[in-house]
Order: structure tokens, then C-alpha cells, then sequence
């Protein structure tokens, strides 16, 4: 597992030990970036499921301005903290530990007109209820009118085209693995 392209490209990054988490190969990775743009023009990226912090530090690499990463299984964290160390990206990698819901409430406190341009939702389980979460994020203002969203998902799983004022313009399957690709059309 490494950072593929952009400024930090080649780095290697270690993966989370045992089976709270499942990475995304570096081949998915790839392709979910062949997707939404090989480089990202800025913004800020929500990575909700940050597992080893992969996607966020390729975002990072790829020109995105900034990420808040939440993750609340302690080995991940530390994987997080030691893969963005690698990359020297303290400074622009946020980690916001514990629940997710509970952090993200409390990341509203502290920035109260945040918005995200990039989100990745790649929850490590099966049972998460995506469609919820992309309406929450909706309700509370948290995605800019510019947003792209990419959710990783079990192939046997599916997303609708339409969540609110999200309508999705890439659905592929490779292997095991499905993504949904949404941009914000109001």
C-alpha cells in the first residue's frame, strides 16, 4: 500500500493491523481517482472512515487543501498518525478520534461554516446505512455545492442515483468491491 500519484507519490503506507478495517487496494484507490480527477484543484476532503488514512493522504498528494479524518478504532489511529508522519502532512491531515457522530458534532463547534468538497465514505463493515449518512451530511450543511462523494461498499450492496440533492454519475464494480460517485446538482 502506497501514496500512487502527486506530490508525495511512491511513499509507502503501512495497513492497519487485525480486522476492524479494510483497505482499499492501491488498484480501487487508482480507479476512484481515474473517476473524480487524477488531481483535485484544492478543497477540503471528509474522510468519515479514515481506517490507515490512505484515501486522505492521496487527496493530499493530489492537491487537496486539507482533511479531516475520523476514525474511532484506536490501531487505526495510531496507523493514521504514523502514515501521515511519513508524508511530513501534520499540518493539513486532521485526525478526529472516537465516534463518528460525536466528532462531528463537536467539529461543528469548533468550525461552525465548514463545508467539505471531497468526501470518501468507506466504512469497514457491512450494515452502514450510507444513504443516512449522505442525507445527514445534506441537512447539517456539511457539503459545499462543489462536492464529490465516493463511497466504497460491499459489490452486493447497492446505492440509489439519487440521495437528496446528490445524483450519482459513476457506479462500478471491481471485484468484491462497488463505488458510488456523486456530485451536488440542486
Amino acid at each position: 500500500m502506497r501514496i500512487i500519484a502527486g506530490e508525495f507519490g511512491g511513499i509507502p503506507l503501512q495497513a492497519v493491523p487485525g480486522s476492524n478495517t479494510r483497505p482499499t487496494t492501491d488498484k480501487i484507490k487508482e480507479s476512484m481517482f481515474n473517476i473524480i480527477g487524477q488531481y483535485l484543484d484544492g478543497g477540503i476532503v471528509l474522510d468519515f472512515y479514515a481506517g490507515s488514512g490512505a484515501l486522505g493522504l492521496e487527496a493530499l498528494s493530489r492537491g487537496a487543501d486539507e482533511v479531516y479524518a475520523f476514525e474511532r478504532f484506536r490501531k487505526a489511529q495510531e496507523t493514521i498518525v504514523k502514515n501521515v508522519a511519513k508524508a511530513h502532512l501534520e499540518e493539513r491531515y486532521h485526525l478526529l478520534k472516537g465516534d463518528n457522530q460525536k466528532q462531528l458534532k463537536s467539529l461543528r463547534k469548533k468550525v461552525p461554516d465548514l463545508q467539505f468538497d471531497w468526501v470518501f465514505l468507506d466504512p469497514p463493515y457491512k450494515g452502514q446505512h450510507l444513504e443516512d449518512l449522505l442525507l445527514q451530511f445534506q441537512e447539517e450543511g456539511w457539503l459545499s455545492d462543489q462536492v464529490t462523494v465516493v463511497c466504497e461498499l460491499d459489490s452486493q450492496d447497492n446505492l440509489p442515483d439519487t440521495v437528496g440533492n446528490l445524483h450519482a454519475f459513476k457506479n462500478a464494480t471491481y471485484g468484491h468491491t462497488r463505488v458510488v460517485c456523486y456530485r451536488f446538482e440542486a
